[in-house]
């Protein structure tokens, strides 16, 4: 069993889209074993998106990331990372299949409304910025 973190974003978040993003998990066979709603500072931001410090894009999309509330998730399921990120789309909304959440939803290449992990590697570093083995829930 995988697990990844997902995350909606703040304007998932601020338009009322946090039940229509885990329906969609949950109807593609994908269980959320941790949840919390949170208001990252720019500072936490900053951390979370570290290895992406030298692009171009930190200093928006961390001021982006701390404009408002977000639902971190921990999702769990056979080829999760995977299954998550085709429910996703692309990163750029424009180029995202149809019936996607970012095409569905996203307005903006930052404001995509969800976040989620690359690899198997990634999002172990990213649970633990977010939850501690005792906010996770086992079946």
């Amino acid at each position: 069993m995988e697990r990844t973190l997902s995350i909606i974003k703040p304007d998932g978040v601020q338009s009322g889209l946090i039940g229509e993003v885990i329906k969609r998990f949950e109807a593609n066979g994908i269980r959320v074993v941790a949840m919390k709603m949170l208001h990252m500072d720019k500072e936490q931001a900053k951390g979370f998106y570290a290895v992406h410090k030298e692009r171009p894009f930190f200093d928006s999309l961390t001021d982006f990331m701390s404009s408002g509330r977000i639902v971190a998730m921990v999702l769990e399921g056979d080829q999760v990372i995977e299954k998550n990120r085709s429910l996703m789309g692309a990163t750029n909304y424009k180029e995202a299949a149809e019936g996607t959440i970012r095409r569905d939803f996203a307005s903006d290449i930052e404001k995509n409304i969800v976040h989620g992990s690359d690899s198997p590697e990634t999002a172990a570093f990213e649970i633990g910025y977010f939850f501690n083995s005792f906010e996770i829930c086992e079946q």
